[in-house]
C-alpha cells in the first residue's frame, strides 16, 4: 500500500513538474523574438540556353486563408493534423499513440508531426534526425504557436509547402495543375493537391496520375472519418478522369526529373547558399541542361527499354567544361525515383581498362607491347590462385599487342599488364584522373571488379576526353534570387592531371574497338557502331555478370551509359546492343559537333603503320594500322619506316 501511495505521489509530482516546465518553455518562447513567416516561390530551372524547363507559376502567389477552398483547408487538417485547432503545437496524445504503435510494430510506421512542426521544419531546419535538430524544432514550434494564431499558421503552411514539379504554395500549385485559383478548386482537385506534399514527386498528377488518385482517396477517407465529407460524396469521387493542365512543353520528359534531382542535390551542397534561402524557394537555377540531347536520349530509351525489370542510367558531358548536359537515373521517374547515375554503385567491367593502359604507357609500355593471350592461372602467396577468362572463352594463343587487347577487351592481357606494373599503378591512374572512390588494389581491379559511382567514374573519363585536363562535373552555372541578384556563379578550375601525349595515345587506342582491321581470331567489341559513326570517337564497352556499359567521347561530347538490374539479376545480352543504340541516337548528332571533332597530335608523337595483332611492320599487310608512340618509345628497328 505504501508503494502504491509512493508511486501515486511521484506521478502527481512528475505531472506537475512537466506542466511547470512546459509553461516555462512556452513563456520563454513568448519572450523570445518571434520568427518570421517565410514566403515561398517556385524553384525555376533553366537550361543551357537560359530557357525555363522546370517551373511552378514562376511568380510569387500568396493566398489569404479566406481565399483558399474549404476543401483544401479541411482536407489538409484532416490528413495531416486533425487536432490542429485544439493543441498548442504538439499533439501529446498522438505522440503517445505513435510511440506505442512504433514500439509494437518494432519499426517506424507512423509519425506525430503537427502542421506547426512541419511548417517550422520546412522553413528553418534540415531533415537530419539529430537530437539538436529535434530540440530546435520543438522550440521553434512553441515560438510559432505563441506569436501567431492558428489561421495565420495554417495560411503560412499552405502557402509554403511543396506541391511537386517546383511548385511551392497552394496558389502556385492550383494554377499550375488546374489553371485556376485555389478558391475555385473542386473537391476532387482539392484532395489531389492536399495529397501531394507527403511525397511531392510521387503523388503529383503529372508524374503518376494513378498513384496520385490513390493518395487522394486516402485524403478523402480521412475527411469522411473526421466528418468533413459524407459517404455519398466519397462514393461520387473520380468517376471520370480529370484533365490536368500543367506545363506540358518540356516537363513531360519522364527522365527530366532525374536531372532535376541532381541539380537540387548540387544546390544543397553549395556552402555559399544558405539552406533557409533554398527552402524558401524563389530561386532561379541556370544549368548546363541541353534539352535536345535530353530528349534524344529519352526517346531512344523509351524505344529500347520495354522490360520493367531492366534499368538504365546515363550521363552526357561537355568535356571542355565538365558541364553535365543530360542525365537519367532510370527508365521512368514516375516508377522509380532512385537515381542510379548519382546514387548507385556498380562494377564497371572492362571500361576501366583505358586507365590501366594509360598507367602502362607511363611505365614504359607502348601500344605495340605484347603479352600472350591464352588461358592463364595466376598463383600468389599462400597458394592463392586467380584465373581470369575472356568473353566466350576466346583466346588468341599467341602474342597480341596492347591495341589488339583493347580492341577485343582481352582480360588475360589486362591482368598480365596489371600484375606486371604493380596493382597500385591502376589505382594511381584513376586517382590522377579525378576518381574519388577509395579503391582496393587487387588482381581483379584490372577487370573493373569493384563498385563505382557513375558520376564519379564519368569524372575520370572526362579527364581523358579533355586531353588530360581535369574539371569537376557540375550541373549548375549560376543561381539568382527572386530579385535577379546572382548568389552563386560556377568557377571552372581546369587542372592538368594526365600527361597529354599519353592521353592522346589512349584516345587513339580507343578507336580500335570499332576498327575492322583488327578482325582476326576475335572481333572488335564495338564493331557494330563503326560504319554508323559520322565523326571519330573513342569507344569502350564493358560487361560484368550483371552490368552492361558503354562510354564514348570526342572533344565535343562524352556519354557514359549503363544497363542492368537493381537486384543484381542477370540481364538479357540484348541490352548490350540496346545501350549502343541509345548512345548513338543521343550523341551522334550534327548539333553537337564542332569543325574539329578530334584531338590534335603534338610534335612529340609519331605514328607507325604496324600489323594490328603482332605490332610488327609488314609492308605487304593491307590491314596495317597506325600505332601511336611518344617519341623515343617507338620500336627502334622501324627507325627508317616512320611516318607522322
Amino acid at each position: 500500500m505504501k508503494l502504491l501511495n509512493y508511486i501515486f505521489k511521484f506521478g502527481i509530482l512528475g505531472f506537475i513538474s512537466s506542466i511547470v516546465i512546459l509553461v516555462g518553455l512556452y513563456l520563454y518562447a513568448y519572450l523570445s523574438p518571434q520568427i518570421t513567416l517565410n514566403t515561398a516561390n517556385a524553384i525555376n530551372i533553366y537550361d543551357g540556353n537560359n530557357v525555363i524547363v522546370y517551373q511552378g507559376s514562376g511568380t510569387k502567389e500568396w493566398a489569404k486563408l479566406n481565399e483558399i477552398s474549404d476543401f483544401v483547408k479541411n482536407g489538409i487538417v484532416s490528413i495531416e493534423d486533425k487536432n490542429f485547432y485544439k493543441h498548442h503545437g504538439f499533439d501529446y496524445l498522438r505522440i503517445i499513440k505513435t510511440l506505442f504503435t512504433n514500439f509494437k510494430e518494432k519499426k517506424i510506421t507512423a509519425g506525430a508531426s503537427t502542421i506547426s512542426m512541419q511548417y517550422v521544419k520546412n522553413m528553418y531546419l534540415d531533415f537530419n534526425q539529430t537530437w539538436e535538430r529535434k530540440i530546435d524544432e520543438a522550440f521553434l514550434t512553441m515560438n510559432l504557436e505563441v506569436h501567431y494564431n492558428k489561421d495565420e499558421i495554417l495560411e503560412g503552411y499552405l502557402n509554403t509547402i511543396n506541391f511537386g514539379r517546383g511548385n511551392f504554395g497552394i496558389e502556385n500549385a492550383s494554377q499550375f495543375y488546374f489553371n485556376k485559383k485555389s478558391s475555385e478548386l473542386s473537391l476532387e482537385e482539392a484532395i489531389i493537391l492536399v495529397g501531394i506534399p507527403r511525397s511531392p514527386e510521387n503523388y503529383n498528377p503529372i508524374n503518376n496520375y494513378d498513384l496520385c488518385i490513390k493518395r487522394a482517396r486516402t485524403v478523402a477517407t480521412s475527411m469522411v472519418k473526421n466528418n468533413y465529407l459524407t459517404d455519398e460524396e466519397y462514393n461520387d469521387l473520380f468517376k471520370e478522369e480529370l484533365v490536368i493542365y500543367g506545363k506540358k512543353e518540356t516537363n513531360n520528359l519522364q527522365t527530366l526529373m532525374y536531372y532535376h534531382d541532381a541539380v537540387l542535390s548540387e544546390l544543397n551542397s553549395l556552402s555559399t547558399i544558405p539552406k533557409s534561402l533554398i527552402k524558401s524557394g524563389g530561386l532561379k537555377i541556370y544549368t548546363n541542361l541541353d534539352i535536345d540531347t535530353q530528349t534524344r536520349m529519352e526517346e531512344s530509351i523509351i524505344k529500347n527499354f520495354t522490360d520493367d525489370n531492366v534499368q538504365t542510367a546515363s550521363i552526357v558531358v561537355k568535356p571542355g567544361t565538365g558541364g553535365v548536359i543530360a542525365l537519367t537515373g532510370g527508365v521512368d521517374y514516375s516508377k522509380s525515383q532512385f537515381n542510379r547515375a548519382t546514387q548507385a554503385k556498380r562494377q564497371v567491367g572492362s571500361i576501366i581498362k583505358p586507365f590501366l593502359y594509360y598507367g602502362a604507357l607511363e611505365n614504359n609500355m607502348t601500344t605495340a607491347s605484347t603479352f600472350r593471350s591464352e588461358i592463364t592461372n595466376f598463383v600468389f602467396a599462400d597458394n592463392k590462385q586467380y584465373s581470369p577468362t575472356n568473353y566466350a572463352n576466346i583466346y588468341g594463343n599467341k602474342n597480341i599487342t596492347m591495341a589488339a587487347a583493347l580492341s577485343y577487351s582481352d582480360n588475360v592481357y589486362a591482368v598480365k599488364t596489371h600484375l606486371f606494373l604493380g596493382e597500385e599503378v591502376l589505382v594511381n591512374s584513376l586517382k590522377s584522373a579525378g576518381l574519388k572512390t577509395k579503391l582496393n588494389p587487387n588482381p581483379s581491379l584490372a577487370l573493373g571488379a569493384d563498385d563505382f559511382n557513375m558520376l564519379d567514374f564519368a569524372t575520370a573519363y572526362n579527364t581523358l576526353a579533355n586531353q588530360g585536363v581535369y574539371n569537376d562535373l557540375y550541373f549548375i552555372n549560376k543561381v539568382e534570387d527572386n530579385k535577379g541578384n546572382i548568389i552563386y556563379q560556377k568557377k571552372i578550375n581546369p587542372t592538368m592531371a594526365l600527361e597529354p601525349n599519353y592521353t592522346f595515345i589512349i584516345n587513339e587506342l580507343l578507336t580500335t574497338t570499332y576498327n575492322a582491321n583488327f578482325i582476326d581470331y576475335a572481333t572488335p567489341t564495338v564493331l557494330s557502331l563503326g560504319n554508323k559513326l559520322s565523326k571519330k570517337f573513342a569507344l569502350k564497352s564493358g560487361t560484368t555478370d550483371y552490368d552492361y556499359w558503354l562510354v564514348g567521347y570526342n572533344p565535343d561530347i562524352l556519354m557514359l551509359i549503363w544497363s542492368g538490374n537493381d537486384h543484381n539479376d542477370k540481364v538479357d545480352s540484348v541490352y548490350s546492343r540496346k545501350i549502343k543504340d541509345i548512345w548513338f541516337d543521343t550523341v551522334d548528332s550534327k548539333e553537337v559537333f564542332t569543325e574539329n571533332s578530334w584531338y590534335q597530335m603534338s610534335e612529340e608523337i609519331v605514328a607507325l603503320p604496324l600489323h594490328p595483332i603482332t605490332g610488327i611492320y609488314d609492308p605487304n599487310n593491307n590491314k596495317n594500322t597506325l600505332f601511336y608512340f611518344k617519341k623515343g618509345s617507338e620500336p627502334l628497328f622501324l627507325e627508317n619506316k616512320k611516318t607522322s
